[in-house]
């Protein structure tokens, strides 16, 4: 092939690949920004950095297990904004970022502006349409205060469609009763402080000049064995109980279930106990329970309304009894051994670790098009030093991220779909780099950091679509930290072998198609060594991690096999790898076949390793439910891909029998002299 066309093939190549990036990061920043006007709220201050350091790390039970408050604030504002920032514009017309942290602080201390702040993605405007609520496009998002005027009929519409058969329902309606559920859940955290702002109501009996008054909640827990004796005495003789200590406790009532629940942040005073209290978990328990010591609860509750009301003094009188809060629980969570982690979690979210290694995978993915474009020479060298240091770098990123996950969980890297999503894209960036250091080609170096961005960007798709936090205990199924460090971290070893054989086989197909190996049979060689190489592992760490599988499930669930979805898609990869081998060793295929099966690898480990999980059925499903759309995606570009090879290869072939076919000349005989 002519220099001419093999640089075309390099700008083409480049061009394509630079247009996939962009459609992807398209795709995106477009699923994540707000389609309105960034919202103005005048009277908007800012958290002060001080103060949100203080919160993020005050620790709180939920999801079974104890974790700091920015994380619970992160996935809560992650489902209901769909993103882990907001932009908006504060006093004077300055733009403020609100964090996790800063956003729910808002919501539980400052809740007269965390109403105006745009929390609720909506991604069909007909929602709202049905509600009587105006909307300002067909995606965007809204304020409580802008959806509130339609929150009677919007608990109307969702308890009729939640009667409908959850198959049956159409987008709107599903749409309808997430809505409802967030607006619940943002209630309970706009009014869970509501008992320390207001307390309750003594009416005075109008005799004397007695007049209502104000008292706090824990005032009253501090007089519960009192009340509790008035009105047993009053039921013992037959009267009714006072009207004054009946409207008491009914104001405790309410206060008790606004604050019953999502925020459970007092530890038991029972070392046995496991549960944390909320604050009405707390009150009620003084109230109702005569065999209570009330002491710990009582100062609990004093310390979370001192806490709330100084919010109206000054920021720094605020935090100072934030500090005394946040230490009180991380001291008792500490004495029970709970908040060992709680200092790291919080900086392992807020230093965003996998964000920053997607930043230099891109970085990576452009001098890795760049050092394809230009070829070899000096250029090309300075491009590959660069393309092999991003991706360095951010490999490593990903290897603290992971490594730091598995000491927060205190199990193996991998139990989960999103655990396997990051853990596959650092093997496969890290087996890249390693077949490039064997043949020195840069066709592995320059897939590295291509694979480590899709895969990331991967990763935070399914988590934004999920916005589940993925540190939670495993199902009983999987809490096995020797099963899941040997079957599960051999099978998604496997997963991730025949992914790059799929990728490396992909780019083989490209090469031969735009010329991009200049006719050299020798890179030609490499690349099928590869490919061949990786599924041979992949071969041995399915059948390995199958057999693993098999020994577990025996133990679990009494059967080696039971012909599971999961069970069956690990053997569809031994299976059909097994078959590559074969047809390979016996000349079936030879170097075109064994890439166009290796291509097809990628999708056999994608239904696998992904797809399975969507069938609704097996011991193995695990209720995963986002990247539907993704997997669709993946499976259409496989295809294209196989066609694209057919179409270069039947070219190939045709170029090949002109060719043969052109007569040859005869050789001029020798003159006699």
């Amino acid at each position: 092939m002519s220099n001419s066309s093999s640089k075309t093939g390099r700008w083409v190549a480049a061009g394509l690949a630079t247009l996939l990036l962009a459609a992807v990061f398209y795709n995106v920043v477009k699923d994540n920004t707000p389609k309105g006007e960034v919202r103005q709220i005048e009277d908007y201050t800012p958290w002060e950095p001080e103060t949100l350091k203080v919160a993020e790390t005050i620790p709180i039970q939920n999801g079974g297990r104890i974790k700091p408050l920015s994380t619970y604030a992160g996935f809560t504002m992650l489902s209901l904004h769909g993103a882990r920032s907001m932009e908006i514009t504060g006093a004077a017309d300055k733009k403020v970022t609100i964090t996790p942290a800063a956003w729910l602080m808002d919501t539980l201390f400052r809740p007269e502006l965390a109403v105006k702040l745009p929390t609720f993605r909506i991604d069909n405007s007909a929602v709202l349409d049905a509600i009587g609520v105006k909307s300002s496009g067909k995606r965007d998002r809204y304020s409580y205060a802008d959806i509130e005027p339609g929150r009677e009929k919007l608990g109307e519409l969702a308890k009729s469609y939640d009667a409908i058969e959850k198959a049956k329902r159409d987008p709107v309606q599903e749409q309808t009763i997430a809505l409802a559920y967030n607006l619940q859940q943002y209630e309970r955290l706009l009014g869970y402080f509501g008992f320390a702002r207001f307390g309750v109501i003594l009416h005075g009996s109008g005799k004397n000049g007695a007049q209502d008054q104000r008292a706090d909640i824990s005032a009253v827990m501090a007089t519960a064995p009192a009340i509790r004796q008035q009105a047993s005495l009053s039921k013992s003789q037959g009267q009714p109980v006072d009207e004054h200590i009946v409207s008491l406790m009914e104001q405790v009532e309410d206060a008790t279930n606004f604050s019953k629940f999502e925020l459970f942040i007092l530890p038991p005073a029972s070392s046995k106990a496991v549960t944390w209290l909320s604050a009405g978990d707390s009150i009620y328990k003084v109230i109702a329970d005569p065999q209570m010591d009330p002491q710990l609860a009582i100062s609990d509750i004093k310390s979370l309304e001192t806490t709330a009301r100084s919010i109206g003094e000054s920021q720094a009188a605020f935090r100072e009894q934030l500090v005394i809060l946040r230490d009180a629980l991380a001291n008792r969570a500490e004495a029970r051994g709970e908040y060992k982690h709680i200092q790291m979690e919080a900086d392992f979210y807020r230093l965003n670790f996998f964000l920053n290694a997607l930043v230099f995978f891109i970085l990576g993915t452009l001098t890795a098009l760049a050092m394809w474009t230009v070829g070899k020479g000096t250029a090309g060298k300075i491009l590959s030093w660069i393309t092999l240091g991003s991706t360095a770098a951010g490999l490593a990123l990903c290897v603290v991220a992971i490594v730091q996950r598995c000491i927060i969980m205190q199990r193996p890297p991998v139990g989960n779909l999103y655990d396997t999503i990051i853990f596959i894209a650092s093997i496969v960036v890290l087996m890249a780099l390693v077949i490039e250091w064997m043949t020195r080609r840069r066709f592995a170096l320059g897939i590295a950091p291509i694979t480590g961005t899709l895969l990331i960007i991967l990763s935070r798709r399914f988590e934004l679509g999920d916005a589940k936090d993925y540190m939670d205990p495993l199902v009983a199924v999987l809490n096995s930290n020797y099963w899941l460090t040997t079957h599960v971290l051999t099978i998604t070893l496997g997963y991730a072998a025949g992914l790059l054989s799929a990728f490396l086989a992909f780019i083989y197909l490209l090469m031969r198609g735009l010329g991009l190996d200049d006719g050299d049979r020798d890179i030609r060689r490499s690349l099928t060594r590869a490919v061949y190489g990786m599924v041979c592992l992949t071969l041995f760490l399915a059948l390995v991690g199958t057999v693993l599988g098999g020994i577990w499930a025996n133990d679990s669930w009494g059967r080696f096999w039971g012909w599971d979805p999961k069970e069956n898609g690990a053997l569809l990869i031994v299976l059909w790898t097994l078959s590559i081998l074969h047809a390979r060793l016996g000349g079936y295929i030879r170097e075109w076949g064994l890439h166009f099966a290796a291509v097809f690898t990628g999708a056999v480990v994608t239904f696998s390793w992904w797809h399975v999980n969507f069938l609704n059925t097996g011991l193995h499903n695990y209720g995963f439910t986002a990247g539907k759309d993704s997997i669709k995606v993946f499976y259409a570009i496989i295809g294209l891909i196989l066609i694209f090879g057919v179409i270069v290869k039947a070219m190939e072939q045709s170029s090949k029998d002109r060719t043969d076919s052109k007569p040859v000349e005869a050789e001029p005989e020798p003159t006699m002299y």
